[in-house]
Parts: C-alpha cells; structure tokens; sequence
C-alpha cells in the first residue's frame, strides 16, 4: 500500500499535473495540502473518474486539506483543532489495513514567517494544539500516520543552506522542540527511519532557479507510531511531478506499507 503526502498548492491550477501523477504511479491514498479551494469547487468528478473517493476540509484562496483514497475511509474528523482563526488546516480518517485500525492525520502547519509578527505565535499555538491532541489520540489508538507539510526543518541536513535559515519560522530552535516533542510522544521520522541522513528534500521555491540547482528543503513529514514501524517497508521522494509543467513548489512523498 502507497500512501502520499503533497502540497499540491492548489488543486485546480495543478489537477493535470495530479491527474497524471495518480495515473503513472497509482498511490491507495493522497492527503493532499494546500488545495485552496472550498468544498464545493474540489474537483471531486476528476478523482472518481480514478477510483478515488474524496474527503475535503477547504477553504476559499488560502490553506485546506483533504484525503483522497482508493479504499473506504471511515471516520473522518475535520475538528481535531479548534482553531480561533478558522483556517482549513488538519483533517483526520480512518483507514483498514492488515487487521490495523490506521488513524491518518493530514497536517497543514503556518508558515510561521515573519517571526516578530501575529503569524509566528499562530504557529506555535497551533503546534501546541496538535501536540496536545496527539497525546489524546495516542491513547486512543497506538497506530497513528501523520502526515503534511509541517513547515519546519527538523535538523541541519534538511535545507540546502542552513545558515540563512537560523532565524527563520521553519528553524528556529523553538518550532524544532515541537518537532521533537511530537517525536517524544512515540512516532519515527519515516524518512529518516529508513534512509538515514540522505539528503531528501520535498520542497523548492521557484524563484532563483531553485529547482534547477537543488537548492531543497525537507519539510514535508512522514510521522508514524511505534507500532507501524514493522510495516513501513519504503518511503520515497517522487520528484517526477516536480519536473513537469506547471508544478507546484513541493513534490509528493510516499511511504509504502507492507
């Protein structure tokens, strides 16, 4: 089973390039982030005429998250964070596989940038929302996948030039403790876990020829319980979407179950 996590930074202006993507490489789900879209404007008929059905928490312009999957989902929760500001951020489903109960858990964190602004104490409240949810969650059912762009650079290795990244919202020390609480609480970076300290980055702007140089970041996330360790058999970085017309800034990565 492949499971996909992508920024797709907007859902409409990229679904070709999606489109193609579920059809070369054919993943069971996709929690997809940053679909700046309302419910009502996804392009549910686009997956459907794939086999997918669709699970969507959107919003207008900005932000939103949704699951797409080829296999039946079942309780799927969009209020996981009660977020004062209202913003489509975190989406939560259920999924059958190998006798496991599987809590999936997409994740849209703030940027965080500027950090003397409103914008970076909204990261770290949301940050501690989620953090503290993971620990109810946790209690509830011992295998949890969480994944998304989480907007924070775990170590050093994780950005092409980490220097001019030391007082940035992804790296500062502070966002990077949350990072590590959330680790703390009995997940593995799946990235890590299995690939060590290749470089892997899931993310590059499109300004200064970025992508051409590989100038990275790694800041899109597989957390996975303790408990689904033993299942997790790869994850890779696809950088084919990337490469093709009108990408979005990230690329899918994929974590493959047993």
């Amino acid at each position: 089973m492949i499971i996909t996590s992508w920024n797709v930074n907007s859902v409409r202006a990229r679904i070709e390039n999606i489109k193609e993507y579920l059809q070369k490489f054919s993943p069971d789900v996709v929690m997809m982030q940053e679909i700046k879209t309302q419910d009502e404007t996804f392009p549910y008929d686009d997956f459907s005429a794939l086999d997918y059905e669709s699970h969507v928490f959107g919003q207008k312009s900005y932000n939103g998250v949704a699951i797409i999957s080829k296999h039946k989902l079942e309780n799927v929760k969009i209020d996981l964070i009660k977020d004062k500001l209202k913003q489509s951020r975190i989406i939560s489903a259920e999924l059958k596989h190998k006798k496991k109960n599987i809590q999936l858990i997409n994740i849209y964190t703030p940027n965080g940038n500027p950090v003397d602004t409103d914008k970076y104490t909204y990261k770290k409240n949301w940050l501690d929302k989620l953090i503290k949810q993971l620990k109810t969650l946790s209690k509830k059912n011992e295998n949890i996948i969480l994944a998304g762009d989480f907007n924070i650079l775990p170590s050093a290795e994780d950005a092409y030039n980490i220097k001019g990244f030391e007082d940035d919202a992804l790296y500062r020390l502070e966002i990077r403790k949350k990072f590590r609480e959330m680790i703390n609480l009995g997940f593995h970076d799946a990235y890590r876990h299995i690939h060590g300290e290749k470089e892997g980055y899931t993310y590059w702007d499109y300004m200064r020829g970025a992508w051409q140089k590989n100038n990275g970041l790694r800041i899109d996330h597989f957390l996975v319980s303790n408990s689904l360790l033993n299942i997790v058999k790869n994850v890779n970085i696809n950088k084919d979407p990337r490469g093709k017309g009108k990408p979005s800034d990230h690329t899918p990565i994929e974590i493959e179950l047993a």
